[in-house]
């Protein structure tokens, strides 16, 4: 198992220990329990805990510094999925839209099924004749498009 690996999964484990689903760190500390460099652990806050794929993530620097680590909790009134037709903007990379649609797999607001039929779809492959620069703007709404049917 790679070390960013092993992270994830300890900060993925307090969440899921924590009765409010919040997991609250010391960087410097927890590098040294795992034995990797603090910078490991920055990396995988940054690229496996983004509001994407649900997460947010506060930080307090200094002597009594922490890293705190939340689940997004959605309304009960408004379903994940319009939370997240919500919070896609106008434009959206490949890596940004598979992070959201895993996250709702993850969240069991749709099936693997589907989510793979989505991931597929919004894949670069899938939009080789259209220019890159408009690539990104058309994902989002694709993808906005399509959790809004799974809403319906």
């Amino acid at each position: 198992m790679r070390i960013s690996d092993e992270i994830t999964a300890y900060i993925l484990n307090m969440l899921e220990s924590a009765e409010d689903g919040e997991a609250e760190l010391r960087r410097n500390e927890l590098a040294e329990m795992l034995g990797c460099v603090p910078s490991q652990i920055n990396y995988v806050l940054t690229s496996r805990f983004t509001p994407e794929q649900g997460y947010i993530v506060e930080s307090r620097r200094g002597g009594g510094g922490y890293i705190r680590v939340r689940r997004v909790k959605y309304c009960r009134s408004m379903p994940p999925l319009m939370h997240t037709v919500n919070a896609v903007g106008d434009a959206l990379n490949l890596a940004s839209a598979q992070a959201i649609v895993e996250n709702l797999m993850y969240m069991r607001e749709m099936s693997e099924d589907v989510a793979r039929i989505m991931i597929a779809a919004l894949s670069d492959q899938a939009y080789r004749d259209v220019p890159v620069e408009f690539r990104d703007k058309l994902r989002a709404s694709l993808l906005k498009h399509m959790l809004t049917a799974l809403i319906s």
